[in-house]
């Protein structure tokens, strides 16, 4: 599949450390190797929710070392509540649009308007995207010190 690294000015014990902390941070689960591990990262992608599995090993590298993030397994399924409220959206909007070519749809058009708008509110303001590229800015700024991990997890509830 894919495969992704990031250079962090740190040992290699402590590039393992930062894993191990932001693995902790995203809930993720890390089975530990001596020279990094196996990892299930919980992963959203706009509407798709999931798993993704990766091998990730760390290495020294110039004058600190190198996390290499390799992609395994990816598994991931549709956000099928907010897939519902979308449909219903698109309804809302039709009707909203339509009205004028059947009159007798105004006394609902406000209410379509109100369905479009609920479903962009609901879903779209709120899709986001978490995936390994935000885990290892995770590692990233929890191996250099500056503060906590971005907030980018997915840990955060949903």
């Amino acid at each position: 599949m894919s495969e992704r690294s990031v250079e962090l000015p740190v040992a290699p014990a402590a590039a393992l450390a930062a894993l191990a902390e932001a693995a902790e941070v995203w809930r993720a689960e890390l089975d530990p190797e001596p020279a990094g591990g196996r990892l299930r990262l919980p992963v959203i992608a706009g509407l798709r929710r999931g798993t993704l599995t990766a091998r990730v090993t760390v290495e020294p590298y110039a004058e600190g070392s190198r996390l290499i993030f390799r992609e395994e397994r990816r598994d991931d399924a549709l956000h099928f509540q907010a897939v519902v409220v979308l449909l219903m959206a698109v309804a809302g909007a039709a009707l909203t649009v339509i009205w004028p070519f059947y009159p007798r749809l105004l006394t609902l058009a406000p209410f379509g308007a109100l369905l479009a708008l609920g479903g962009w509110f609901l879903v779209i303001a709120r899709l986001r995207t978490s995936g390994p590229e935000e885990f290892l800015e995770a590692v990233q700024a929890l191996a250099t010190g500056k503060g906590e991990a971005p907030s980018g997890s997915p840990a955060g509830g949903e």
